[in-house]
């Protein structure tokens, strides 16, 4: 079978599934499930992957909704990741029941042809993207050992050759003071939340003197119980980003003294924890996305690079993933211009006839690229080598 071919009937087989593909991606839209919580859709995905022949494994890397389905015996070992975790309030306002789906439809197709072109195929299922780092986890115990290349596709409002990512960590304050009657003895009290708003405005303050690719926000997740009462303690929640891991180390140190600096305004202490796992950057590869670009453009899609106001800019653990194996991670234009991810109306574009197009589109177009891939020797080598030069 040669790799014309082969592509025409991965299409062919995905067409076949269109119900099954757009079923599926309704159904995990409308059981929105947060970080590690995602039961149904892993569920849902790992009983379409077996029903069309994947060996699959549930609960995979001990995680309870992960999985790790393959097919194909020999050759190039090619990954596709599926997220599928929503967001607190706007459900899947980042179109995760997209990503889910195109990955699935990708799987379905490109197993179809595995075997006869000598190629292996990983599926996983990856939670906790929306700042669980399910996919750091995962590769940290082994799902990308022997892997090739990797890929996936992300809901937007436009085609493009990549997500503008920048590495993230988050960081949880609580500052302790001491309580007191507001009005009888507020001279014992120390206030808390005086604390956490000092150190919000020196935050804010810190924020004019930051690289353009930098980003600092947060919300307060407790300011007290009472006004009549000192707040003996309070608290916030944040993300701090930067273009690399290695200027995000720098600019952690800038934030938390600001931080701390409530604390020592106001006779408060300060207690920080950084969580785990931290986001990097992705690792572009320039011919892997020319693959895609291609295969894309084949059936009707023009992907663009990013540019100016065309650019959608955020923070993935497929970042992790690309400093391990060759990645892409190109953007599918379900909603029109203007219409970012985690708003509501991003929400009601996920699950609209576009983004159904997105769905089956994606699908194709991740398949025929694992085609190339299984192909062509010489086409996996440019990748592997683009890889390496990025990587120094």
């Amino acid at each position: 079978m040669d790799v014309n071919e082969a592509k025409r009937h991965a299409v062919e087989v995905i067409d076949s599934c269109n119900d099954l593909l757009l079923e599926v991606s309704h159904s995990i839209h409308s059981h929105p499930e947060e970080n590690y919580a995602e039961h149904h859709a892993h569920d849902v995905l790992t009983a379409a992957l077996e029903s069309h022949g994947l060996d699959v494994q549930r609960g995979a890397y001990g995680l309870p909704t992960a999985f790790d389905a393959s097919a194909g015996t020999t050759g190039p070992e090619i990954a596709v990741f599926c997220e599928y975790d929503a967001l607190p309030g706007i459900g899947h306002a980042c179109g995760h029941n997209i990503i889910a789906a195109a990955g699935l439809g990708a799987a379905i197709g490109a197993s179809a042809v595995a075997d006869d072109l000598h190629g292996r195929l990983r599926v996983f299922g990856s939670p906790a993207e929306e700042g669980g780092g399910g996919k750091v986890f995962m590769l940290e115990r082994g799902a990308l050992d022997g892997i090739d290349a990797a890929m996936m596709v992300h809901p937007a409002d436009a085609d493009l050759r990549w997500m503008t990512t920048i590495a993230v960590q988050q960081l949880m304050v609580t500052w302790h003071g001491e309580a007191a009657h507001a009005a009888a003895q507020p001279w014992n009290g120390r206030n808390a939340l005086d604390a956490a708003v000092l150190g919000y405005m020196n935050v804010a303050a810190l924020r004019q003197h930051i690289r353009p690719q930098e980003r600092i926000h947060g919300v307060f997740t407790n300011g007290g119980d009472k006004p009549n009462i000192v707040p003996a303690s309070a608290a916030m929640h944040w993300f701090v980003r930067a273009a690399d891991i290695s200027s995000l180390e720098a600019l952690k140190t800038r934030v938390l003294s600001a931080l701390q600096a409530g604390g020592d305004a106001t006779g408060c202490s300060t207690e920080f924890s950084w969580l785990e796992p931290s986001y990097a950057e992705l690792v572009r590869n320039d011919p892997f996305e020319d693959l895609y670009a291609s295969n894309s453009a084949a059936i009707g899609r023009i992907v663009s690079e990013p540019s100016g106001d065309l650019n959608v800019v955020g923070s993935t653990d497929m970042g992790n993933v690309s400093h391990v194996v060759p990645s892409i991670h190109p953007m599918i234009a379900v909603a029109p211009r203007g219409v970012g991810i985690h708003t509501e109306k991003f929400t009601e574009f996920a699950a609209s006839a576009s983004g159904d197009a997105g769905v089956l589109d994606g699908a194709k177009a991740m398949a025929m690229t694992i085609i190339d891939l299984w192909s062509s020797a010489e086409l996996l080598r440019s990748v592997t080598s683009a890889f390496d030069a990025r990587l120094k």
